[in-house]
């Protein structure tokens, strides 16, 4: 587990960037607040960057459900599954139809199924209003994959 400052949250997901593919999928989880989203706007507006687009706006899509962002020959799909109660209405979401060409971002992921190469990310509270702690659990691809230190 890895503790960090909000103010550091780039510097991770630049890291995490750093080994992304698109076909990737990340599943974030985490209280409510401590920064799942905040890490999906640094990730999203890293690749719009790095890809040479403008950056936009990153919100939450708790009420949406998903947002969706173009990234020249790829998206990024953000999905936010926290007001879903069963299996069924996911499973109706298609997450993964399409994701050959998709960055996919799930944010409250513990009611689906898993699927084979997804980097899993845990956000914790700290006592300091100001940090977190953050864990990382990688599978298939992600398997070998550290963040010790900032």
């Amino acid at each position: 587990m890895l503790k960090y400052n909000l103010s550091q949250i780039d510097t991770i997901s630049k890291k995490i960037l750093s080994n992304l593919s698109k076909t990737d999928c990340i599943f974030l989880s985490g209280e409510l607040g401590t920064g799942k989203t905040t890490f999906t706007r640094s990730l999203i507006n890293g690749l719009q960057e790095k890809n040479k687009i403008r950056k936009t706006e990153v919100l939450s899509p708790t009420f949406n459900l998903l947002y969706e962002y173009e990234i020249k020959s790829f998206k990024v799909m953000h999905y936010d599954l926290y007001r879903l109660e069963a299996t069924k209405e996911i499973d109706q979401l298609g997450i993964f139809e399409n994701s050959e060409n998709a960055i996919t971002i799930i944010e409250w992921p513990e009611k689906m199924k898993k699927v084979e190469n997804r980097l899993e990310i845990t956000f914790y509270y700290e006592s300091d209003e100001e940090s977190r702690k953050i864990k990382f659990q990688g599978f298939g691809k992600w398997k070998n994959f550290k963040l010790d230190a900032i």
